[in-house]
C-alpha cells in the first residue's frame, strides 16, 4: 500500500495536535489532578556521593508524602559544567509543567550574574522553592590531610610549601574558593582542576594526589563521616563565615586572612551562595497552584519529626528558607557593583592559573 505526500501531511499535522492538545491537558490539570501517581525527577547536579546527591536523595525520600497526590520522586544525576549542565536543562530543556526539580550547586546561580555566556538561565525566574540550610550552623572549609606539614595559613605565604587543592568545573564553589584562596589570598596553591565531586577528590587526597579540597563543615560530616571523625584530614582556612564557627574557634575565616576593602567586598559577593547552601528548584513558569504545592511541601517537610530523623542520620543539620528568602538573597547580589563582579570573575575562574 503506498501513501502520498498528502497523506503524510495530515498525519504528521494529526500526530502534532495530538502532541499540543497533550501538553496543553498537562498545563490545564489541576494540582491534585496532575500529581496524583506521578513520578517526579529530581536533578542532582554532581556525582553521587556528596552534599548535594545525600541532599537530594534525602528530599526525594521525603517531600511526596507532603504533596497533593503524593507522588514517587526518582533521582537523576546530571554532573557537568559545574552544575551548569543541570541548571540549563532545568531552565530549557525539562518540562516547565512541575515534574522535574533540582538541587543546584549553590554558586550557580550568580553565575548569570557575572554574563557567562554559557550560563542560558535566568535565576529570578526560576521556581525557587527552598534551601535545606542557610549556613548559620556550617562553614566552607579547605581541608587538608592530617599528615601535611602545613600546619597555618602562613605556612603557605612563606614560599617553600605549596598545597595542592582538587577542583571540580568552572562555577563550582570548590573551585572558585580554590583560587580564591590563591588569588585573593596569596596563598602558595596549586589548583588541579577537573574532578567530578568530593568523593573523587578524596580518594585522590588517600592516593597523595592531592593535598586537599574544599568543602563544607556538615558536607564532609555527612559524606565523610569516619574521615572526619579518625582525624585523617584537618581544617585549614573556613570560608562563609563572618566570625568562626565555635566548633572550629582556632581556624581562620578567609576575610581574617585579608585587609583588601576590595577583597574583602568580592569575598562577600563570594560567599552569598552559601547563605542559601543547599537549594531547591523548579523550572520557571509553572502552573501557579503546582508551584505552591512544591513550595508548601517543601517547607512542610522540613519541620517534619521524621525527615529531621533521617538528616540527623546522615548528619545534616537542617536550618531551612523559603523559596522567597532565596529570591532575596540572589536580588542583593544582583546587585553588586560590576567592577567587585568583574575582578571576582578574574580571580576565581580563570582560564589558567
Amino acid at each position: 500500500m503506498s501513501y502520498s505526500f498528502s497523506s503524510y501531511l495530515r498525519v504528521g499535522l494529526l500526530s502534532l495536535c495530538a502532541s499540543v492538545a497533550t501538553h496543553a491537558l498537562a498545563q490545564t490539570q489541576s494540582a491534585a489532578d496532575f500529581f496524583h501517581n506521578r513520578t517526579l525527577t529530581l536533578v542532582v547536579p554532581t556525582s553521587p556521593g556528596g552534599i548535594n546527591d545525600i541532599s537530594g536523595r534525602l528530599v526525594a525520600r521525603h517531600m511526596g508524602r507532603f504533596m497533593v497526590g503524593q507522588p514517587n520522586i526518582v533521582v537523576q544525576n546530571v554532573p557537568g559544567g559545574g552544575g551548569l549542565v543541570a541548571a540549563n536543562k532545568l531552565a530549557n530543556t525539562f518540562e516547565h509543567d512541575g515534574s522535574t526539580f533540582a538541587i543546584l550547586e549553590r554558586a550557580t546561580a550568580l553565575i548569570p550574574f557575572q554574563h557567562d555566556p554559557n550560563a542560558k538561565f535566568d535565576p529570578l525566574a526560576l521556581t525557587w522553592l527552598g534551601s535545606l540550610s542557610d549556613f548559620s550552623t556550617d562553614a566552607y572549609l579547605v581541608v587538608i590531610n592530617a599528615n601535611s606539614p602545613i600546619k597555618s595559613p602562613q605556612d603557605l605565604r612563606n614560599g617553600t610549601l605549596t598545597l595542592r587543592l582538587g577542583g571540580n568545573q568552572p562555577g563550582s564553589t570548590n573551585l572558585s574558593f580554590a583560587l580564591i584562596a590563591k588569588n585573593v589570598l596569596g596563598l602558595n596553591i596549586d589548583v588541579v582542576r577537573g574532578y567530578p565531586g568530593a568523593a573523587p577528590m578524596f580518594m585522590a587526597m588517600e592516593r597523595g594526589e592531592l593535598d586537599g579540597q574544599v568543602i563544607g563543615y556538615n558536607s564532609i560530616r555527612a559524606g565523610q563521616p569516619t574521615l572526619w571523625a579518625n582525624k585523617q584530614v584537618r581544617p585549614l582556612i573556613q570560608f562563609a563565615r563572618s566570625t568562626r564557627l565555635p566548633q572550629l574557634p582556632d581556624v581562620p575565616t578567609g576575610r581574617e586572612l585579608t585587609s583588601d576593602p576590595k577583597m574583602l567586598a568580592l569575598l562577600e559577593f563570594a560567599e552569598t551562595p552559601f547563605f542559601m547552601a543547599l537549594p531547591f528548584v523548579a523550572p520557571p513558569h509553572l502552573p501557579p497552584d503546582r508551584a505552591k504545592v512544591m513550595r508548601d511541601a517543601f517547607m512542610a517537610m522540613v519541620k517534619d519529626k521524621e525527615f529531621l530523623s533521617d538528616a540527623e542520620k546522615v548528619n545534616l543539620d537542617i536550618s531551612p528558607i523559603d523559596g522567597d528568602a532565596i529570591v532575596a538573597i540572589l536580588q542583593k547580589a544582583s546587585k553588586t557593583p560590576r567592577d567587585v563582579i568583574d575582578l571576582y570573575t578574574k580571580l576565581a575562574s580563570p582560564e589558567k592559573d
